[in-house]
């Protein structure tokens, strides 16, 4: 259940927020064990002297990063390390040249002029060493959408399934000085103006169909593998997301997409079952805020000999929430001289992911598309929707 910021809580909020501007809030909180919350680091960000330049390299990043098949997100470890890399540039920016004064410096400065007077330079570099090594990033959602000129509210993500939080709104104002107010941002907000969320990063280390899908081409396995009547390639061609599961302020929905089946099964004899073992398919779809309810198309092959004699495929799509490694325990079925034989397999996943669908597929459930040769299949399963692809 989500849960809304009462005016009364936003206004306490933002009355608090003015408070703890007056202090040194670099002191290490029990809510993270680090020097920095997520506030401190988006009110620390609205106070940098932010030009064009500087919005240009998060749009880079997070442009990037979506490319890569990630949200709209530039880590803050890449933003001190690689100035303008995405998630899945490896740590290497694509910036021909660089930045003349990257965002980097801009902190740098920030923590010497602030706190430099109370620290010595070995702890300014404890502070940027502290964000740099932090799961910490900047989400812009909507990040298409930007104007290349609008300057951004920055807010942070307040939790608990809240839709809606103070923000720091940057504009220049006639004279050219750097000015900040405080606002009230929702996702309508986001949807309007540019609005950079500072969030935790979750999903940098999985990988997305995207780049699934190049490894799937380095190892040949997107080419045509099958030679025998009656075999074909397995894939989803698109992916259709019904509902949000998360809050704006966290981001985009993961979803994993796994699959467990005893590729290309051709046993003819007891004997043989020992040459076959199930094997897995794992991999995730970013559906990013403003593709609900829109089909995401691309082609991720599941199985690349789906042979007469493979009777059931594990199928699961999980929305990733995180939590402690658990699993589903199944079987992969197949079938020859009227016997049904199960392979048994445990398919991982995290007890607070959300279970969008999960059991078996059937071969007979495809039966249609066996019988014409091949085509696709469209299926609801839970809150998304699924086009299956035989070829």
């Amino acid at each position: 259940m989500k849960r809304l910021l009462p005016l009364g809580l936003l206004l306490f909020a933002l009355a608090l927020t003015a408070c703890e501007g007056q202090k040194n809030r670099l002191d290490p909180t029990p809510a993270d064990n680090g020097l920095f919350t997520l506030s401190d680091v988006a009110r620390i960000l609205s106070d940098l002297p932010l030009e064009r330049d500087h919005l240009a390299e998060v749009h880079d990043a997070v442009s990037a990063s979506s490319g890569h098949g990630y949200d709209e997100e530039y880590l803050l470890s890449d933003l001190f390390n690689a100035p303008g890399a995405g998630v899945g540039d490896n740590g290497e920016s694509t910036k021909a040249g660089g930045y003349a004064t990257p965002l980097r410096d801009l902190f740098a400065d920030y923590f010497a002029r602030t706190y430099g007077t109370k620290a010595g330079a070995a702890d300014v570099e404890r502070y940027i060493d502290e964000l740099s090594g932090s799961d910490m990033q900047i989400y812009w959602p909507f990040s298409q959408d930007w104007d290349g000129k609008s300057f951004p509210i920055v807010t942070f993500d307040p939790g608990y399934g809240a839709e809606s939080n103070y923000g720091y709104e940057v504009r220049i104002d006639a004279s050219g000085a750097h000015v900040v107010d405080s606002v009230l941002v929702t996702e309508q907000v986001a949807m309007e103006r540019p609005v950079w969320v500072i969030n935790r990063n979750d999903d940098a280390a999985f990988t997305p169909w995207e780049l699934f899908a190049e490894e799937q081409t380095k190892a040949g396995k997107d080419n045509k593998t099958t030679t025998a009547e009656n075999e074909y390639i397995f894939s989803i061609c698109n992916f259709k997301m019904l509902r949000h599961y998360d809050s704006w302020f966290a981001g985009a929905s993961e979803f994993f997409i796994k699959t467990g089946a005893v590729d290309g099964f051709k046993a003819t004899k007891d004997e043989e079952l020992k040459n076959y073992s199930p094997s897995m398919t794992d991999f995730m779809v970013v559906v990013r805020r403003n593709q609900l309810g829109k089909k995401i198309p691309f082609n991720a092959v599941l199985l690349t000999n789906f042979t007469d004699q493979m009777e059931k495929i594990a199928f699961m799509v999980i929305e990733d929430d995180g939590g402690t490694t658990t699993s589903w325990k199944c079987s992969a079925v197949v079938k020859y001289n009227s016997k049904q034989y199960g392979f048994e397999l445990e398919i991982p996943y995290k007890d607070k992911d959300d279970v969008v669908w999960r059991g078996q597929l059937t071969r007979n459930y495809f039966k249609d598309l066996f019988d014409k040769g091949g085509g696709t299949l469209t299926s609801r399963l839970g809150d998304v929707e699924i086009t299956f692809a035989l070829e």
